[in-house]
């Protein structure tokens, strides 16, 4: 019986350490994270404050940046993923990605690799860049980052921030598609981010469809902090299947 009770208290000992090691690891995630972001925006607060104005090629430069962490919808392989990706160098970000509604601010890194899709979100290639005018199209893992997707209505708001200024859109169009339905990212006349990820999203292996929110432009700031209102909604815009 005193070897099972030495037994016992080892096991517990083990658990507990192990336990606590799960714990920090998750927690640098979110405090690098949240130290990142906020670096960010400090760096953009003291451009606006100069007056100095940005280019896409010239704000690549500056800094890299990933959001605060909500690991609560994520699977635990996603989670995984993730922290192994803070062990890894990163391309420095194109802007921060907002969605008030679900408490979502990360980063937007270019292309749609392992790399970035794990560490954050990325911007597909071929479709406008954050801050340029057309279709900004981003990708996200559905386990991930954008599992929170599922929770959006047509009229929430969708934020892109760039080192220039803060773009506000505002959802329209919630559609499920075949993978092959690459048109949701075609240009468009209007400006709108198009965020996709894959569908369903708690489908076990590969899910087989894709979901996609698409948001127009609302509202831009103007040099000197002035809004501008932009009529965006489209027509006859179809809402959740």
């Amino acid at each position: 019986m005193r070897w099972l009770r030495l037994a016992e208290r080892c096991a517990w000992g083990v658990g507990f350490a192990l336990l606590v090691f799960y714990l920090v690891a998750r927690s640098h995630g979110n405090v690098a994270g949240a130290a990142d972001v906020a670096r960010f925006l400090e760096v953009r607060a003291a451009l606006a404050d100069s007056g100095f104005q940005t280019t896409n090629e010239q704000q690549d430069d500056l800094l890299g940046v990933d959001g605060p962490i909500d690991f609560r919808l994520w699977a635990e392989g996603r989670i995984k993923a993730y922290e192994e990706s803070l062990e890894e160098d990163i391309d420095l970000p194109l802007a921060l990605l907002r969605i008030p509604r679900i408490a979502l601010e990360v980063p937007v890194h270019e292309g749609t690799g392992e790399l970035v899709l794990n560490r954050a979100v990325g911007s597909i290639p071929g479709t406008a860049r954050p801050g340029d005018a057309g279709n900004i199209g981003i990708a996200g893992h559905r386990d991930g980052f954008f599992r929170g997707l599922k929770e959006l209505e047509p009229g929430d708001a969708i934020e892109i921030v760039t080192l220039a200024r803060t773009d506000t859109y505002h959802v329209d169009k919630i559609s499920i598609v075949e993978p092959a339905a690459v048109h949701v990212l075609n240009p468009s006349p209007v400006p709108a981010v198009t965020l996709v990820t894959c569908y369903p999203f708690y489908h076990v292996g590969k899910a087989p469809r894709r979901y996609v929110v698409r948001a127009t432009l609302q509202e831009s700031p103007l040099a000197g902090g002035t809004g501008k209102k932009l009529h965006a909604r489209e027509e006859g815009a179809e809402t959740r299947n």
